[in-house]
């Protein structure tokens, strides 16, 4: 496994920079944040820079990298621009990835080139009140009728749902079962007669709207299906293992920035006439953070290269996912006691990085099912 970046990497790298300084500068993530404004005007933008291309094979129209690659670019945005890394993640996961993976011919050839261009997103629902960690438990009805099908149920917590093109509703499609069994995908335009949302407010992620969305016998056609029947949570745990996958990268690029931030106040901020970072006490958390951040980064490009030779990585895909969310968590909060007063202020980049940080230990899945997962995949009884 070789770390050293290759100069195509390099370029699409510096690609990424010019994106950043040009579109979402410091000032400009702050005013969205501020704003609660998604950046979904600039998925256009950074379909024309090449972003959601970068994994597909060059024969679907992509860019032909792989994995390794992209993980660079969602830990660069990440490191910068997490809210741009977020929707990439998302386009790439629950658009891209899940398309390729279980769609159909008519479905990849109507979606993959807009997913790639920038001109169509695709959100997830799958949580419930009812179902959330045990994603098995949903109860949203899909029953068939002689021109497709009619979804009845609820969703809860889902992001994007408003500003999507479609939405990918998880619900059981064969009455009477239990469990994974009998679940199925199908896609459903927001705007659908028996579609109603109701946003919820949240206390951080602010350019990631959350919607409760609820399906009031909405009627789809046939082809709505993706992938096959019954067959969805199979489906959906590759999409997961994708997100999860990106969820790492892009959150220790967070976690970098954060330490970033506390390096340059412990260089900059003096008390009794020298710097805080003088201090031991400051010196040693500033050091553990450095190694949590290092050690993340490691998981993450040891995943991606998995991935990228076709590799089965189930465990060290929620590894990677557990030690970045839990990496940014301790960075974070190390971060705002280090900086005190300027990390609580309303305006501190590290305090939006820390309320921000507290989604990620649950959001992909809660890193208790995780480590089960990894356990399972140890052979521990």
């Amino acid at each position: 496994m070789d770390l050293a970046s290759q100069p195509t990497q390099d370029a699409i790298l510096e690609t990424v920079d010019r994106f950043i300084a040009r579109h979402l500068p410091p000032s400009e993530i702050r005013r969205r944040d501020a704003g609660h404004i998604p950046p979904y005007d600039l998925l256009p933008l950074m379909g024309e820079a090449g972003f959601f291309r970068l994994a597909v094979p060059e024969a679907e129209g992509g860019l032909g990298e792989d994995w390794r690659t992209l993980a660079l670019v969602q830990e660069r945005l990440g490191q910068h621009a997490y809210m741009a890394a977020s929707i990439l993640n998302r386009v790439v996961g629950f658009g891209i990835a899940s398309v390729r993976g279980y769609g159909s011919d008519a479905q990849r050839a109507a979606f993959l080139p807009r997913l790639m261009a920038g001109r169509m997103l695709i959100a997830l629902a799958l949580t419930e009140p009812g179902a959330g960690s045990d994603a098995a438990a949903v109860a949203t009805r899909a029953e068939r009728t002689p021109r497709g099908w009619r979804i009845t149920g609820g969703k809860i917590w889902i992001s994007d749902a408003r500003g999507a093109n479609l939405l990918l509703v998880v619900a059981r499609s064969t009455q009477g079962s239990t469990g994974a069994a009998g679940i199925s995908l199908l896609l459903v335009p927001p705007d659908a007669p028996g579609v109603a949302m109701t946003g919820l407010p949240k206390i951080g992620n602010n350019c990631m709207p959350s919607w409760d969305i609820a399906f009031d016998g909405v009627e789809v056609a046939e082809d709505a299906l993706m992938g096959k029947e019954g067959q969805g949570f199979r489906h959906l745990m590759s999409t997961l293992h994708a997100s999860r996958a990106s969820m790492a990268a892009t959150v220790t690029g967070a976690a970098e920035a954060a330490l970033g931030l506390a390096l340059d106040h412990a260089r900059s901020r003096v008390q009794f006439g020298r710097p805080i970072g003088a201090n031991q006490a400051i010196r040693h958390r500033l050091t553990e953070m450095r190694m949590r951040v290092d050690a993340s980064r490691l998981m993450v490009r040891h995943l991606a290269w998995l991935i990228a030779t076709g590799q089965p990585c189930r465990r060290e895909a929620a590894q990677a996912k557990v030690m970045a969310s839990e990496c940014l968590q301790f960075v974070a909060d190390a971060g705002m006691q280090i900086m005190a007063s300027a990390g609580y202020a309303a305006e501190s980049d590290m305090g939006r990085l820390w309320r921000d940080a507290r989604l990620y230990s649950f959001g992909e899945g809660a890193n208790e099912i995780l480590r089960d997962t990894i356990a399972r995949e140890m052979g521990v009884p």
